[in-house]
């Protein structure tokens, strides 16, 4: 007790450059805390788009995810009905389950008779309300919520489509899609242009076969060209009810989403119907090891025979833990430079002060205290110097980031609108807790070279400074 009262009686002694070396630690920890909540919160808002579009878990029959894309009938799920009412019924994953809906997945292409033009497609097929319930899921409280799908109370034969498919399907008038003109091609180029974007001759002449509905004349239709599962080539002719940005231009150029129901009649026909996953999503992300392991011991229990697997999103999305992973590293550089300037600042501080108390020193050893109890002291003071620079940079930085979070500024993800500037602190106990031990630590480690050097004073040389 005596060497934590000396130690911050001596740091009062220099008011203004203990404030300036704790300045320096709550800038630091400010720096950390503030990058590390603004990392934080894009993981959570990766973490929402994939869990809100593609679920906290899918259930694939086995090698769909690296195989099953150009074939999506012979990687199907048969049974799927059943699987997916014995997730939604299980007394285990009830309390865990918000949403267990199929899903089918499909490449065709997709083309515009009226314009002659036409294009490879990537096609999903889902269960409207279903997928309305995923897009309603907010664990995080993100002040931005999803519309409902755009396919919501339409007809079987709706369809959306991504703004890019709209551009090169010449359909960005009748979809209001903007930024569209169409650059004419040179004139030597014209008729060779022509002929490469020109409806291919089988898509043609099944799209002339399918009439459009009389309640939707007027409005833009496609036709989708897919293999059936015999391998026949099968067509429907949809009608777009609206184009939807998809933020990946690879995928807006491609992306139609439709009704399940008129999805399987494209690849199976009259044959028994069939999905290429199911989507399952829980109301917490913490809770995917617990489904995850009662999903596989169902599949195993109840459907032996089915060679199936259940996949969590970063597996099924490994952008996010590549994202992850450089914002780790981003976070490691800030948290390393703050700590080798708090490492100097306290360092400098604390050599500075063994210099001015060298006769001090020189007392208290006269006086019978040991080498271990200068040390001692010198250590204390270091640690009281993290330890108020940790507890005054946490509480300021929480206090920053609320003021920024209710600030109204906004920021432009990679391929998203504007969405609100949110920083993270409060309530990342983790990250708090790091930041803490870390900047405590590295003050104790500041001080300890100048209290070993002040703990191996002579003691004569010691009281005859001057």
């Amino acid at each position: 007790m005596t060497s934590w009262k000396l130690a911050l009686r001596n740091l009062l002694r220099n008011r203004r450059r203990s404030l300036a070396t704790l300045l320096a630690m709550i800038v630091g920890a400010h720096a950390v805390l503030l990058f590390g909540g603004y990392s934080r919160n894009i993981t959570y808002g990766l973490q929402t788009d994939f869990v809100k579009t593609g679920g906290h878990l899918q259930v694939q029959r086995a090698g769909y995810f690296r195989y099953g894309t150009g074939d999506p009938a012979g990687y199907s799920l048969g049974n799927y009905e059943r699987i997916v009412e014995a997730i939604r019924h299980d007394p285990e994953l009830k309390p865990m389950l918000e949403v267990a809906t199929p899903v089918l997945h499909l490449q065709g292409i997709a083309g515009n008779v009226d314009a002659g033009v036409s294009r490879t497609a990537l096609a999903v097929g889902v269960v409207v309300d279903d997928q309305n319930r995923m897009r309603a899921w907010n664990d995080y409280d993100f002040p931005v919520a999803m519309p409902p799908l755009p396919l919501t109370g339409t007809a079987p034969d709706a369809a959306v489509v991504g703004t890019g498919l709209a551009r090169v399907l010449q359909m960005c008038g009748a979809l209001r899609v903007a930024d569209c003109a169409k650059p004419a091609p040179p004139a030597a180029d014209a008729a060779s242009g022509a002929a490469a974007g020109a409806l291919p001759a089988d898509l043609g002449a099944l799209a002339a076969a399918e009439a459009p509905a009389p309640d939707h004349a007027g409005q833009p239709a496609i036709q989708l060209l897919a293999a059936t599962a015999r391998g026949a080539p099968n067509v429907a002719d949809l009608h777009v009810v609206k184009a939807e940005e998809q933020g990946v231009k690879e995928v807006d150029d491609m992306f139609v989403g439709l009704h399940l129901a008129q999805a399987q009649r494209l690849v199976f026909g009259n044959d028994a119907p069939k999905a290429t996953a199911i989507v399952v999503q829980l109301k917490h992300t913490d809770q995917i090891p617990a489904a995850k392991a009662r999903i596989e011991k169902l599949l195993a229990t109840r459907f032996p025979g089915e060679p199936v697997e259940a996949l969590d999103f970063a597996s099924l999305n490994p952008f996010y833990g590549q994202a992850l992973a450089m914002f780790a590293t981003l976070v490691g550089f800030v948290a390393l430079l703050i700590g080798a300037i708090v490492l100097f600042t306290v360092g400098n501080t604390m050599s500075t002060a063994v210099m001015e108390r060298t006769v001090e020193i020189g007392t208290l050893r006269a006086m019978g205290l040991r080498r271990g109890g200068i040390r001692r002291l010198f250590l204390c003071e270091g640690l009281i110097l993290g330890i108020v620079g940790a507890v005054v940079g946490v509480v300021t930085a929480s206090l920053l980031a609320a003021a920024i979070n209710h600030g109204g500024l906004t920021w432009t993800p990679p391929g998203r609108s504007p969405v609100p500037l949110i920083i993270r602190v409060w309530g990342e106990d983790a990250m708090i807790g790091s930041t803490m031990i870390v900047l405590m630590l590295v003050a104790m480690l500041s001080a300890w070279w100048p209290a070993g050097r002040a703990s191996r004073m002579n003691v004569v040389d010691a009281l005859r400074h001057v």
